[in-house]
């Protein structure tokens, strides 16, 4: 399963002001990991950008003078959205300037969501956590994900931390399977062909135990894990 964590930023707010995107960045994740792969882009509006939107992102229209504009790097953008489903914090804020920008482009093209599943993590956390603060700071927060390099928003950072919320969020990375192996380039896993046995002569193996105050930490971690997801399998299964 091939997931694209998507994040922008922009001139403003509202697509019909005409505000534009200025910056993508998107990460890649395979069967639920991280694979490394990304994609990152500042883009040239050709148009002011709002003072409000300024203070949220701190990239200035000096800086943009030089990008590239939307049209020049579309092709390479959607090229590696496709084929994945795309997890977005506030879908339709994105979906929607994405959309704004397809469409100036003056060709037939369809729109985003029509050829990708899009899961909405905002609606996501608003299911699990009603009444809530469920902004992406907020989010972190509640999971203990480490925003601290968050002083100002940035569409690759947000999509990389959005990226460890939305595991967190739904259960956490899989594929433990110490059966399975993984082509690090493809991030295919296959079922290993052969089982290594250990010696026989081997040496027994040292097993060190947890002290009681080690134990307390581990019940307090499998507390705070329920307390923010609502279920903790392991403190249900008596571990």
């Amino acid at each position: 399963m091939r997931q694209i964590v998507l994040d922008t930023e922009t001139t403003g707010l509202e697509t019909s002001q005409d505000h534009r995107i200025i910056e993508i960045g998107c990460v890649e994740m395979v069967n639920r990991k991280l694979t490394g792969r990304h994609y990152h882009q500042y883009i040239n509006p050709e148009r002011k950008v709002d003072e409000g939107a300024m203070e949220v992102h701190g990239i200035t229209d000096e800086y943009l003078q030089d990008k590239p504009v939307f049209s020049a790097i579309s092709s390479e953008f959607l090229d590696f959205l496709d084929g994945a489903e795309l997890i977005i914090h506030n879908a339709p804020f994105d979906l929607g300037f994405i959309n704004h920008e397809l469409k100036k482009l003056g060709k037939k093209t369809p729109l985003l969501e029509s050829g990708c599943r899009v899961i909405d993590t905002l609606g996501l956390a608003r299911q699990k956590h009603p009444g809530q603060k469920n902004s992406l700071d907020a989010l972190c927060k509640r999971y203990g994900v480490d925003n601290s390099q968050r002083d100002l928003h940035g569409a690759l950072l947000d999509s990389e931390i959005l990226a460890d919320v939305y595991l967190l969020m739904t259960g956490g990375q899989v594929n433990l399977n110490i059966n399975q192996q993984e082509n690090s380039e493809s991030g295919e896993i296959n079922t290993a062909s052969t089982i290594r046995r250990l010696p026989k002569d081997r040496k027994p193996i040292r097993v060190i135990r947890a002290n009681d105050s080690e134990l307390a930490a581990h019940h307090k971690k499998l507390e705070d894990i329920k307390s923010a997801s609502g279920s903790c399998v392991w403190l249900e299964s008596g571990e």
